[in-house]
């Protein structure tokens, strides 16, 4: 299984949202979603994104301790901090990684891999969530 993440925030905190979509071993989308997440950082969308992705995988799939999951995130700090490569200064990001570190208990395997953002599964969520973004400050500005 093979899930592609993104997160965004304009301005660093500003209006946040996150994405994913995951793919079956045939390569066919079975699932995709944009979160927003009000006003946050591009790291918390980032690991939002990521665990909303588990968390759908968990509730949604059978035989979760079979499965082997590649998940791609454009985020090199993030993936960093999951992999243990890079320390966690921030109590909230602390507590985000936890989640994650909870959530991949119930796989097989999870493989976290960083790829820039032109990587085809990343830029589609990237498009899309950017999508959702200037929707929902439309939405915004009419209330």
């Amino acid at each position: 299984m093979t899930i592609y993440t993104d997160g965004a925030s304009r301005g660093n905190p500003g209006m946040s949202a996150s994405g994913y979509q995951i793919y079956d071993e045939k390569g066919e989308l079975i699932a995709k979603n944009e979160i927003y997440n009000g006003e946050k950082t591009n790291n918390y969308a980032e690991y939002n994104a990521m665990i909303n992705a588990l968390i759908w995988c968990k509730d949604n799939i059978k035989s979760l301790n079979q499965v082997d999951i590649e998940l791609h995130s454009d985020s090199k700090l993030v993936v960093n901090q999951i992999n243990g490569n890079y320390k966690i200064k921030s109590p909230d990001m602390y507590e985000l990684n936890q989640k994650v570190q909870d959530l991949i208990k119930n796989f097989k395997s999870v493989k976290f891999i960083n790829e820039p953002r032109e990587v085809i599964g990343i830029s589609k969520v990237d498009k899309a969530i950017n999508i959702f973004l200037d929707k929902k400050t439309l939405e915004l500005k009419k209330s």
